[in-house]
């Protein structure tokens, strides 16, 4: 196993059938990749995370998605996403992109979300770099990922995470958008096909998001995992 092919799922309690799926969905169109995902409680019990509990958090992994590099002892690649992710292609591709020079590299979204509630009932904040850190390629051994150490990944603020604030603006790279294709924000054909889709105001899991746009498609590798469930 190489160690570049690790892909961390941000996890929520709350939203595990979300969590399954996307990881249906990385090993469905890559068998090798190895699927993590980040449950605060088993970082909590093993004493690396000790935040305390934040109320504007709207996930678990709002904070734990930082700790990657950390995790991965500060070597290789790895890469991020969270769990209302929906993979349509290889995430493969992702890592081909992956260049020495960054110290992460992401989707940079000029996005505002349309909604002021977030899909669990909490409000929905407005920043800078808004949905850049729901997907992020880590180039885990970079040096200014250094400054990711236990101290600061647990008492610096949610805008210093969030915005990359650690980090010079040209140590940020990018990858192409339709690798964290926001289904509220997107359109097709106008900005091309998706190769991963990011249900950013709730998927199709919530009894209220049923008919949300690309349910279909979410709805349907659900239903084919249960049946590969059954099978074995």
């Amino acid at each position: 196993m190489c160690i570049r092919d690790r892909i961390y799922i941000g996890y929520d309690s709350r939203e595990d059938l979300a969590y399954e799926v996307c990881k249906y969905s990385i090993r469905k169109k890559n068998k090798t990749v190895e699927v993590i995902p980040l449950k605060l409680a088993t970082m909590r019990e093993l004493g690396i995370y000790t935040r305390p509990v934040d109320k504007k958090a709207s996930t678990e992994f709002t904070f734990s998605r930082f700790f990657v590099p950390y995790l991965m002892d500060y070597k290789g690649w790895a890469m991020f996403v969270d769990c209302d992710f929906l993979f349509l292609a290889d995430p493969q591709e992702v890592f081909d992109l992956a260049d020495k020079n960054y110290a992460v590299q992401v989707v940079k979204h000029d996005y505002a979300p349309k909604s002021t509630v977030k899909m669990d009932g909490q409000k929905q904040e407005i920043y800078p770099r808004k949905n850049w850190s729901s997907c992020v390629l880590w180039n885990c051994g970079h040096p200014m990922n250094m400054r990711l150490g236990l101290k600061n990944l647990n008492t610096e603020s949610g805008m210093w995470h969030h915005r990359f604030m650690w980090l010079e603006d040209s140590e940020i790279g990018e990858i192409p958008h339709h690798w964290n294709y926001l289904t509220d924000w997107y359109k097709e054909p106008e900005d091309g096909k998706p190769k991963a889709l990011h249900y950013t105001e709730g998927g199709p899991w919530f009894k209220d998001k049923t008919n949300c746009e690309y349910a279909n498609e979410w709805l349907d590798m659900r239903d084919e995992m249960f049946r590969k469930i059954e099978i074995v």
